[in-house]
């Protein structure tokens, strides 16, 4: 079979000056290409793992005693003795003091710089807060903020005292994080008055204390000032705490040695079939992934810069974050990824501040293209890679990144998972980059596309599944003491095997082709959303009978969202009726699960047992034959199936 051409080749200075190449020669394989060490990585996980461990220096209170003690998925046991601190790591490599650690920028285009010394002064503050607010070790911290220092800073000095950190944007509903935060029992709540948006400060002030008091267990409430409003003397169910008090203390930091597996933070699922589930990552797992990832991958370090469009509940803040592992500033940005009144803000910044990784989702690339938005007027030479991740990039987007951004940019499109919080699939300095493609599975990720008889295949679609441990896998489920949560969501395809819920193919010549999500999350512009979330809203107006929403991977790079109503006895879905089903979802959601479009449907298939077919719907709309999707015995409304198929030959009709 003959190889396809490669969009881009890797450039040979690059490759001679990478990370990755200093790291083969530090395990003894200078020289070798990129598949000889991504097979070693995968099939010696204890000397891979271990060497990173070396490579990257990782400074331990308590030697391990061996890199990977057992093997089984789930429970694999890894760097069992270690003891150590991810927040201590973040910090270390930022030597000099006066050297930029994290850059707040905003779609006003203003800018703040927070030194190192600066940084570490404000975690060493909020952590004495936090410890004499009655925090200590294996309590939890949540954040109701958007993307700006004050995040990192908590969650650094959270860090740093062995508790436990979790975050939820401001453009969730007061109910909707207090979904996720109240499982939590949370003894710390930080929240800011608002956030940027488009134009338009949004008020969250009344939001933030209708959610401290749904988290009965809090001792205190610290308040940020972030976009001028002034907090109103309010009844809160806890003692309330200013930032600026919080965050101003004179005090040495002390990170608390804590083993490898301690829990570092609670990341969330979109909640597709019921309340989310809190994932929980380890202090040893995340750091070694994301030195690999940031490092070998990304060939971040000292003097590099990295800007990464993100709310703070995607999983691509908590890289945001990482990125000082590697002693590289990181950027954060509250507002719009494309302003009304300057579009290309993203790309003004980045040239600005020298940024050399930008990262962004193929929903921005595209619409950069669409609307003839060209990013070259900036100054954009220090770019190297762009990377890009929430849904496949399509083949057309190459050559706009090519000519608009720069021919010697490294397009890295990325697959992987909040569950893992990291990649699965991407590229590196020394691979090539196909068109349309993710260039390589990731060092230390087995990944592999099974069949519908569980066999692994190659140039066709298949299940993605992982066949060995990572280290940054979840250490387990929140609220969910026997595993069965965990295991179920995993494990129950295949024993021993983590199956993902993405279609891939892996092709011959070693790249990763990304299908789409095989089971019903939302994926809009990487921010996984649930489908349950919009049903209680929607549910509950007396209009309504019942929804279902449903997200479609488009062949054009596309994604369609659309939400199918049932209206109540009598009623007529009307442009009114439409406006008061948006405006609910935007207050009692987020504004990002409004969807594409609100059509009417006769009724709504389901299970004999009463289960909505959200899958089977997308894939319907999506072409797929009835025969392949659903079985029609099982369906309470046989009828409805061919329904749904001739309204997706219908779209696509249209949209051909």
């Amino acid at each position: 079979m003959t190889v396809p051409r490669p969009f881009t080749t890797p450039d040979p200075q690059a490759v001679a000056d990478s990370q990755i190449t200093d790291f083969a020669r530090h395990v003894g394989m200078a020289g070798c290409d990129y598949a000889t060490l991504h097979h070693w990585s995968v099939t010696d996980l204890e000397g891979f793992w271990g060497a990173v461990w070396e490579y990257f220096d990782i400074d331990a209170d308590t030697p391990y005693e061996r890199v990977l003690a057992e093997e089984s998925m789930p429970g694999a046991r890894w760097f069992p003795g270690a003891t150590l601190n991810y927040a201590h790591h973040a910090l270390r490599n930022l030597a000099d003091d006066n050297a930029v650690a994290i850059i707040a920028l905003d779609e006003t285009g203003s800018c703040q710089e927070v030194t190192a010394g600066s940084l570490r002064a404000q975690v060493a503050s909020v952590a004495a807060t936090l410890r004499d607010l009655g925090v200590g070790h294996g309590d939890r911290v949540v954040g109701y903020l958007p993307n700006t220092p004050h995040s990192i800073v908590a969650f650094l000095a959270a860090a740093s005292l062995g508790a436990v950190w979790s975050v939820c944007g401001q453009d969730y509903a007061p109910k909707a994080a207090a979904d996720r935060f109240a499982q939590l029992e949370p003894t710390v709540l930080i929240a800011a008055d608002g956030y940027l948006f488009n134009g338009t400060v949004h008020d969250r002030r009344d939001s933030t204390l209708e959610l401290a008091g749904a988290l009965p267990t809090l001792k205190a409430t610290v308040l940020v000032d972030h976009v001028g409003l002034p907090w109103p003397s309010a009844a809160y169910p806890s003692r309330v705490v200013p930032w600026a008090d919080a965050a101003t203390r004179a005090e040495e930091l002390t990170c608390t040695p804590v083993p490898f597996d301690h829990p570092l933070w609670v990341v969330f699922s979109s909640g597709t079939t019921g309340l989310p589930k809190g994932i929980v990552h380890g202090h040893g797992g995340v750091l070694l992934e994301h030195l690999k990832t940031l490092g070998l991958h990304s060939d971040l370090g000292p003097g590099d810069r990295l800007l990464w469009y993100t709310t703070t509940h995607w999983m691509m803040w908590n890289l945001v974050a990482s990125t000082l592992l590697t002693g590289a500033a990181t950027c954060t940005y509250d507002g719009s990824p494309a302003p009304l009144a300057q579009p290309d803000t993203l790309w003004k910044l980045a040239a600005r501040h020298r940024v050399t990784l930008f990262g962004t989702s193929p929903q921005y690339l595209l619409g950069m293209a669409k609307f003839g938005i060209d990013p070259s007027v900036h100054d954009l030479s220090s770019i190297r890679v762009v990377g890009c991740t929430g849904s496949a990039l399509p083949a057309s987007a190459y050559p706009w990144v090519r000519d608009h951004v720069g021919d010697r940019v490294l397009l890295a499109s990325i697959s992987g998972g909040t569950d893992v919080v990291s990649g699965f699939a991407g590229s590196a300095p020394n691979t090539p980059v196909w068109a349309g493609e993710l260039s390589a599975p990731k060092l230390g990720v087995a990944l592999a596309a099974y069949d519908a008889e569980g066999l692994p295949v190659t140039d066709q679609v298949g299940e993605l599944v992982v066949t060995r441990p990572m280290p940054s896998m979840p250490l387990y489920f929140w609220n969910d003491p026997d595993g069965t949560r965990y295991r179920d969501a995993y494990f129950s395809s295949y024993s021993g095997v983590w199956h993902h819920g993405d279609w891939i193919t892996l092709t011959a010549h070693g790249s990763v082709i990304v299908h789409g999500r095989s089971d019903s999350t939302l994926n809009r512009n990487g921010v996984r959303l649930g489908s349950a979330d919009i049903h209680d809203v929607v549910e509950s107006l007396p209009e309504v009978a019942e929804a279902l929403v449903i997200g479609a991977e488009e062949p054009n790079g596309g994604y369609w969202m659309p939400l199918f109503v049932v209206p109540g006895a009598g009623i007529t879905l009307d442009d009114a009726l439409r406006e008061k089903i948006r405006e609910a979802i935007r207050t009692g959601a987020s504004p990002r699960h409004v969807p594409d479009e609100i059509l009417e449907v006769p009724a709504i298939p389901h299970t004999r047992t009463g289960k909505k077919l959200e899958v089977p719907v997308k894939r319907l709309l999506q072409g797929a034959p009835a025969e392949q999707v659903v079985n029609l015995a099982t369906v309470d409304a046989p009828d409805l199936i061919d329904y749904f198929a001739r309204l997706g030959a219908e779209r696509r009709g249209r949209t051909t």
